[in-house]
This record gives structure tokens, C-alpha cells and sequence, in this order.
């Protein structure tokens, strides 16, 4: 009798596990079906659409941006800085002392971005790097104590965290530091991973 209460309450306890859940049909990777973050101090869990059919909208749809100023941006944008993608940014953004920066202008920022990223527009990058671990003396910033950062706006075309992060290393900050997520928001929706605080 009591093996056969044991085997009920281990068959009860199996079907409920998550172990026995149905896997996501989009998952992250094969072996990640999501991943938790932390963003405006509440967990956040990121997932891709799980609708197959779904496709980019609005302004990421588009293919084609007039250049200048919307250029192609170089894989490297400055000798020690990392060029990561998706993967890599979950990780960082799930590493308590990484920050992990949307350098891009308010009015982008407000569109919507990525969970656990924090804004500092590039054109006030340098303004922040006391928050990133750097700290002002007389000859400029120190920053023998920089946290690792990663910088992403929108996309391949974009300028912003470039130019946020050449003008961090000008300030002084360890390019090696420093990563830069290229693909940005634009990649981020073709993947169909979640984007937070739109407007719209």
C-alpha cells in the first residue's frame, strides 16, 4: 500500500513538473527557451513570439533609410571593442554587474526597448560614465574601475552607439569594456524577442 501511494504521489508530482511542460515552439536556442531579467527592479521573462506566422511592423519593416545619415555601420566600431549578438546580450543582461545601455535618442527610447536595458542617450554618454563606475579627478574621468557595458540603438544603420562608444573610450573608458550590440532593436524584433515600454 505505501508503494503504491509513493509511485501516486511521484507520478502526481512528474505531471506537474516543468520537466513534462511542452516546450515553446520558438525558443531562444535549442537548449534556452527563455531567460529572466531583471528591469525597473521587477523579473522579466524574455521569450520570442510563439506565433510562426508573425513578421516585422512599422518602422523596422522598412529596408532602405537615406545614407547620410542612416549608413551601414562597420562590424568594429572601435580596436578592443567586442561586437556581440543576441545570445551575448541575454547574457549580459542577466549579469548583475553588467549594464546594458539604449543609446539612443528619447524619442526612439520611447518607442520601446529592450527589457533590462538603461537609457543614456549617446549624445550624453560621457555625462554618465560616473554611474558606469568611473570617477571624475583632475585630468578627467578614471575609469580603472569600469563596468562592462554593452550599447545597442537600432540597427546596422545606426550611428548612435558608435558614436557613444568611440566618444567613451576618448573620455577614457577600457574599449575592452565595452561590447556593441549591431544588430540593435531592429535585429532584436526580427527575432521576435520582446520589446517593453512602448508608446504605442
Amino acid at each position: 500500500m505505501t508503494k503504491f501511494i509513493f509511485q501516486g504521489a511521484l507520478a502526481l508530482a512528474l505531471s506537474a513538473s516543468p520537466l513534462w511542460a511542452e516546450a515553446p515552439k520558438v525558443g531562444i536556442t535549442r537548449d534556452l527557451p527563455s531567460a529572466s531579467v531583471m528591469h525597473n527592479g521587477a523579473e522579466f521573462e524574455i521569450a520570442r513570439n510563439q506565433d510562426t506566422e508573425a513578421t516585422i511592423s512599422g518602422e523596422f519593416a522598412k529596408t532602405s533609410r537615406a545614407c547620410p545619415p542612416f549608413c551601414v555601420q562597420p562590424f568594429e566600431v572601435a580596436e578592443g571593442v567586442s561586437t556581440i549578438g543576441e545570445l551575448e546580450l541575454i547574457a549580459l543582461l542577466q549579469d548583475p554587474e553588467a549594464v546594458v545601455i539604449d543609446s539612443r535618442v528619447e524619442e526612439w527610447f520611447r518607442k520601446g526597448t529592450i527589457p533590462g536595458a538603461v537609457h543614456m542617450p549617446y549624445t550624453q554618454i560621457v555625462d554618465h560614465l560616473g554611474e558606469l563606475g568611473c570617477a571624475l579627478d583632475f585630468e578627467g574621468w578614471d575609469c580603472s574601475n569600469a563596468k562592462t557595458v554593452a550599447l545597442f540603438c537600432n540597427g546596422n544603420w545606426c550611428g548612435q552607439s558608435p558614436s557613444a562608444i568611440r566618444n567613451m573610450i576618448e573620455a577614457g573608458y577600457p574599449p575592452e569594456q565595452i561590447s556593441y550590440y549591431r544588430g540593435g532593436m531592429h535585429a532584436w524584433q526580427m527575432l521576435s524577442l520582446p520589446v517593453v515600454g512602448s508608446e504605442s
